[in-house]
């Protein structure tokens, strides 16, 4: 579940692990964005998309949304666990600092700054320098597709990045799928390439821990694809096959 199509990144990261996993995307395109929205709004929200969800009877909820997690994660488990195990995403700082700073995270603007995010920037990067980088306008230029505003937000953030950074965090799960050029926009001539930290796999990886599921990425592609846009039942929203990974999903899916 996510507010958007952010939460391809995850379900793409599950579906290379387990081809033969049934997947239901949950998302919230009446209700978008939740970023700038009050914590009220996001639980609120995030919950009427997570029951949408649950109604599928999965074997577990991936909170594929870093706003959602930082809001609205304990109401998602109060509500759903323990028959329903819930699995937030947190950004991956903790895995960025191995190779030493300094970092940046990139994020929405709700999430940056946050207390959420501080906590674990003060847990796992403190002997590390830290850039958090506000990211306004790209999470929907993502989820639209639009091409000159991803340029635009892009550019905007990689502007607000000090040169001397070697680690981004990908702290928005819209940002994954446009992380190649993230890539690109930070590189500095006559220095390596920025190292990439998402959560998407990650996540799918504790999401299949969580049920006691083994990866088998050689499975039989077999599975469904369930789409809920705000409750309804859908197919795929068209930017979403602008991105790899919805191109994945929609190759070896079939709706139910």
């Amino acid at each position: 579940m996510d507010s958007g199509i952010g939460l391809l990144a995850a379900a793409a990261a599950v579906r290379r692990l387990r081809p033969d996993a049934d997947l239901v995307l949950s998302s919230d395109p009446d209700g978008m964005p939740w970023g700038p929205r009050t914590p009220e709004y996001v639980t609120a929200h995030a919950l009427d998309v997570a029951r949408a969800a649950a109604a599928h009877r999965p074997d577990a909820l991936i909170v594929a949304c870093n706003t959602a997690s930082v809001h609205a994660l304990p109401a998602l488990r109060a509500a759903l666990e323990p028959t329903l195990p819930v699995i937030g995403t947190v950004p991956a700082i903790k895995p960025s600092v191995a190779a030493g700073g300094p970092i940046a995270i990139w994020a929405t603007p709700a999430t940056t700054g946050s207390p959420y995010q501080r906590d674990l920037i003060g847990e796992f990067a403190r002997s590390v320098d830290v850039t958090e980088v506000p990211c306004p306008g790209l999470a929907d230029a993502v989820q639209y597709a639009d091409e000159s505003a991803i340029d635009l937000a892009i550019a905007a953030a990689a502007a607000r990045t000090p040169r001397e950074v070697r680690a981004v965090v990908l702290g928005c799960t819209h940002y994954e799928l446009v992380a190649e050029r993230i890539r690109a926009a930070v590189r500095q001539p006559g220095l390596p390439p920025v190292a990439l930290h998402g959560s998407a796999g990650a996540v799918a990886a504790q999401a299949l821990r969580r049920i006691g599921a083994e990866p088998a990425p050689s499975a039989e592609p077999s599975a469904s694809l369930a789409v809920l846009l705000s409750g309804r039942p859908a197919e795929l929203p068209e930017a979403a096959l602008a991105y790899a990974e919805g191109q994945l999903l929609g190759a070896v899916s079939t709706a139910r």
